[in-house]
């Protein structure tokens, strides 16, 4: 059986592996000259189910509102005249109830547990490096109001399987002495015991060349043009390169994945969801962060990738535009120069924006569309790299007719119609 994988970023990637590991033959094709230089190029780099809260919360609609006037909110929200935007929001803003918020967390801690596992099955098997560091991750507070509300809202991850202790300030520092600059800025926080972090383009492009060893035939700089179907199958992939033709395609496009569905008369609730990331060397002779962490009460991620701290913040409804500005990033350095004043060499950041593709619910589309050998593992948001693997073992349960591990609600096709 011949896999024809339409994407190569984290998810794609994942995929391909778990497809050769069943023994199948296996193609990637994919617009860029090499694996993960898109959305996965520069994220966050945390692999989080201690962080799986949908976004999609009775929080959200107000710092939406605020955005239109205010340059510091986490999620800001750009009006334009694209009648996507406005479908996709509608749908986002149903979501933001309790009683859906706390569901879709339900689903996405469950999925990314799963995730992790196999995540750490695939290193096992592969030894691909990507700077990874295993000793979890921080959720600080910097007033106490937000850290007893983030305590109490981290009862629904504890009750999925999570282990999290509540530190206060000083066990906080104890945790990572980085933070002791920082003292008078923070409250307390969460320590998520099993979390992890790492480079998600170190670990595609890793995996991806062991792909090849392993017999896969990855087709770069090949732009998808469309598919081509008859009756209730996908007959061929039309691409710049000319026609890749197999027996089961998958669909991990990411953003654009309802662009090549639309052709064929589907529908998908997938949207780009603006993030900004910059990437910072660590101070010659000084101790930075040994793990990662959130700043909650700003959204602001960072990751210590060895002698690299990636920072990321904020999640912009700004279209399919990813071009960048320094100015864009003044208040996400200002925030961190407020966490590590001297452990961070802030003279040469490297900037950066991606596109999260996000549904309304936070929850990625794993299924069988409704052409028979046209698969979809797409919609990842904000977690492709934490839920990357996870999509990948579920994918290949369905295509080789196995019931998954996980229960599937909320990611089929039919649930986000």
């Amino acid at each position: 059986m011949h896999v024809v994988i339409m994407g190569a970023g984290v998810v794609g990637v994942a995929a391909a592996y778990r497809f050769l590991r069943e023994g199948l033959e296996v193609t990637v094709v994919d617009r860029m000259a090499e694996p993960a230089m898109f959305t996965s190029f520069a994220n966050a780099g945390l692999v989080a189910p201690g962080h799986a809260y949908a976004w999609s919360s009775p929080r959200a609609p107000g710092m939406m509102w605020r955005s239109l006037y205010r340059g510091d909110q986490a999620i800001r929200f750009r009006p334009s005249l694209d009648p996507a935007l406005w479908k996709w929001s509608w749908k986002f803003l149903k979501e933001c109830r309790a009683a859906r918020t706390n569901l879709n967390t339900e689903r996405k801690v469950r999925l990314c547990i799963y995730s992790q596992s196999q995540l750490n099955q695939v290193v096992a098997e592969t030894g691909v490096d990507y700077d990874g560091n295993t000793g979890g991750l921080l959720y600080f507070y910097r007033t106490l109001e937000s850290f007893e509300a983030g305590a109490q809202k981290s009862e629904i991850l504890r009750r999925n399987g999570i282990e999290i202790e509540i530190l206060d300030r000083e066990a906080l520092i104890a945790k990572d002495p980085a933070l002791a600059p920082a003292r008078e800025h923070l409250a307390g926080g969460l320590y998520a015991v099993t979390d992890e972090s790492g480079d998600a383009h170190l670990f595609t492009q890793g995996l991806a060349r062991r792909c090849a060893e392993m017999g896969a035939n990855l087709r770069m700089n090949t732009e998808i043009k469309g598919l081509v179907a008859s009756g209730q199958r996908i007959e061929t992939l039309e691409t710049s390169e000319g026609r890749v033709t197999g027996d089961i395609y998958v669909l991990a496009l990411g953003i654009y994945s309802p662009h090549l569905l639309r052709q064929l008369g589907l529908d998908l609730p997938i949207y780009p969801i603006k993030g900004y990331s910059v990437t910072l060397r660590m101070a010659d002779g000084e101790d930075g962060p040994a793990i990662g962490g959130v700043d909650e009460d700003n959204l602001l991620a960072y990751c210590p990738m060895r002698r690299r701290l990636r920072v990321t913040a904020t999640a912009e409804f700004a279209g399919y535009d990813n071009s960048h500005r320094p100015k864009d990033f003044q208040v996400m350095l200002a925030r961190t120069k407020d966490l590590f004043p001297t452990a961070v060499d802030y003279s040469e950041p490297s900037y950066w924006a991606g596109l999260r593709p996000m549904t309304p619910t936070g929850l990625p589309i794993i299924d069988r569309s409704p052409y028979e050998n046209l698969f979809l593992n797409t919609g990842h948001g904000h977690m492709g790299w934490t839920m990357s693997c996870g999509s990948a073992s579920i994918l290949a349960d369905l295509v080789m007719q196995r019931t998954p591990e996980l229960d599937l609600a909320g990611m089929r096709y039919e649930d986000v119609h």
